[in-house]
């Protein structure tokens, strides 16, 4: 299989990759060099941080979730849908939500289970609305939670928040952390601060049932690029 995945790779990513020790780790700053020195795409690409814990997330006093503002955003703009009663739709669509709705919005996405949106908002008088989409949302880990900030009354806050950089930090089946923290044409110090920002925010929301040895691993990489491990 990895065989496989190796014969797919394109020569762009096998050219990125020369640049490099694929097994050396590099301090921050020297990965970020590289990544900017190798990142041969012609769009600007996005800079990701993947962090391995050492955690089971299937057991639930081991499930890794938290809320973060990274101070110079990601670089992607988000669409936002709010899922609000109708006298909190008109501020939802000033503060930047470009799906909003009620009972007719949720009805929409039971009936096409489409999501066309990145992220979703909601206040806690309409909550109970979305149980009969909870399933749809909750496979694409787009259900709004008290945890990550995204249940409020106050959604135009929340949406600004978003829009702002703030981010839903979450980890994957294997316990993996996948994020986004900024695009090549960031300046080195903007991709340092936020990734900084994400790693802080990660240790602090360690799991009461974590192991000692909590973070594992960590790499950076830019879109389509080989993965650079980083020291920890």
């Amino acid at each position: 299989m990895d065989h496989e995945k190796n014969m797919q790779r394109s020569k762009r990513y096998k050219d990125s990759a020369k640049e490099l020790d694929l097994e050396k780790k590099y301090s921050l700053d020297e990965a970020l060099l590289i990544i900017k020195k190798t990142s041969t795409v012609k769009f600007d690409a996005s800079v990701e941080a993947h962090v391995k814990l050492g955690i089971n997330p299937k057991q639930s006093d081991q499930v890794m979730r938290t809320a973060v503002t990274l101070p110079h955003g990601t670089g992607k703009k988000l669409k936002i849908a709010a899922f609000v009663t109708s006298t909190k739709e008109k501020e939802a669509k000033e503060a930047g939500a470009e799906l909003v709705g009620g009972k007719e919005l949720v009805t929409q996405i039971k009936g096409s289970g489409k999501l066309n949106f990145d992220i979703a908002v909601a206040e806690p008088a309409i909550m109970r609305e979305l149980a009969i989409i909870a399933k749809i949302l909750g496979q694409k880990g787009k259900m709004p939670s008290p945890k990550t900030g995204t249940v409020s009354p106050n959604v135009a806050k929340v949406i600004k928040e978003i829009a702002g950089g703030k981010i839903d930090v979450k980890t994957d089946d294997q316990g993996n952390v996948h994020q986004i923290i900024g695009k090549v044409s960031y300046d080195s110090a903007k991709l340092k601060k936020n990734f900084e920002t994400l790693l802080d925010a990660i240790k602090q929301a360690k799991p009461a049932g974590a192991k000692s040895e909590y973070i594992k691993g960590i790499s950076i990489s830019s879109s389509m690029g080989p993965g650079i491990k980083v020291s920890l």
